[in-house]
């Protein structure tokens, strides 16, 4: 929305603008566009108020530490440490905020998990993702829903969540890459060590002020009985649907809602999703969001490394940044390695090439 950086003067001008609307005598003649107007000026002020209050708290700090050195008061002295740690970390939480500036950062989030090379080995880490990264969605607080999901022995081929929350697109836009697992097998009767590899997708959820055209005639549609979880009715029924968007290629599923229009509805949302998505990277001149639907899900296209034996490690293969305590990243611990890869692009950093140097 403001390209990354933070301007306060253009944040306050448009606050000011659509107050202005808010104010006028048919304000409320459309409640959609009204309703979207007063969450757009909350998202603005939640932007900027938090700002206003951390320079008052410098402020407060300033003071205190004068009067603290003046007088020598070992109490004071322990207070300004206790307030600039407090405003430190919000200078931090507001930071990152910060970067989350692009038009569907602050919009749920749609992510497809893949299982790649490996077999039964790979349908078990696809559902290893799923969890870390329900996890991960429960932590903040956010909602999860599984909108499509295909199982295979062992765990699953595919699945599709939809992860309702504040900036939940922003903050997992990053995921999107193949993750490598190296363990000794469950499923090796020989214990044997085993490399295995799952893909990671992430979409937005658009909202009606992001159109996106579809023609009916660029849309097959193919209705199907869903099947796993949800009952006899969904299995008697052929509530599942299937879009595949001809001119690009793209296809969603949806097969978790009771009803066949439900089940559209959801499926023309990933699909808005992932033509957006699909048209930015082509409008930009740059497929970097989708050059790993063109490698293979394998060596040399990975973003992250679990590593579970000989030893423990989970590594960014982007960030380098890396962590030993893989249970607690698997348990949804992901914010440093999400804050790593946001911070290292809002710096412009170099980026790994998706090699793992450490690899055997």
């Amino acid at each position: 929305m403001f390209g990354g950086v933070f301007d306060s003067a253009t944040i306050e001008s448009k606050i000011k603008v659509l107050e202005n609307q808010s104010g006028e005598p048919n304000f409320w003649d459309d409640a959609k566009k009204a309703e979207k107007v007063l969450g757009e000026i909350k998202y603005l002020k939640n932007r900027i108020d938090p700002w206003k209050e951390l320079i008052v708290n410098i402020e407060d700090i300033e003071a205190t530490y004068e009067l603290a050195f003046e007088s020598g008061d070992e109490e004071l002295t322990q207070e300004v440490e206790t307030l600039y740690n407090e405003a430190k970390e919000k200078f931090e939480k507001q930071s990152l905020l910060n970067l989350l500036s692009d038009e569907v950062d602050k919009n749920d989030a749609f992510l497809t998990i893949h299982a790649g090379a490996g077999g039964t080995e790979a349908c078990d880490w696809a559902s290893m993702l799923m969890r870390m990264y329900s996890r991960w969605a429960e932590r903040r607080g956010y909602k999860v829903e599984i909108v499509d999901e295909l199982e295979a022995e062992g765990g699953i081929k595919s699945v599709t969540l939809q992860i309702h929350g504040e900036y939940a697109y922003g903050y997992l836009k990053g995921e999107a890459g193949v993750h490598r697992l190296v363990r000794i097998s469950p499923f090796d009767s020989n214990a044997r060590r085993h490399t295995s590899f799952s893909s990671v997708y992430v979409f937005p959820v658009l909202d009606d002020s992001i159109e996106v055209e579809i023609k009916p005639e660029d849309l097959r549609v193919d209705t199907y009985r869903a099947g796993g979880a949800g009952g006899q009715h969904v299995n008697k029924t052929d509530s599942a649907v299937r879009f595949t968007h001809i001119p690009t290629g793209i296809v969603v599923a949806c097969q978790t809602e009771r009803s066949q229009l439900m089940n559209r509805q959801t499926a023309m949302s990933m699909l808005r999703a992932r033509l957006y998505e699909y048209y930015k990277a082509e409008k930009e001149k740059e497929n970097s969001k989708f050059a790993s639907e063109k490698k293979g899900i394998s060596f040399g296209s990975q973003i992250r490394s679990y590593v579970f034996q000989p030893y423990t490690m989970v590594k960014d293969l982007r960030t380098r940044y890396e962590s030993g305590n893989i249970q607690a990243v698997m348990d949804g611990n992901l914010d440093p390695f999400i804050e790593s890869y946001l911070f290292a692009q809002w710096k412009g950093l170099p980026l790994g090439d998706g090699s793992d140097e450490d690899e055997e």
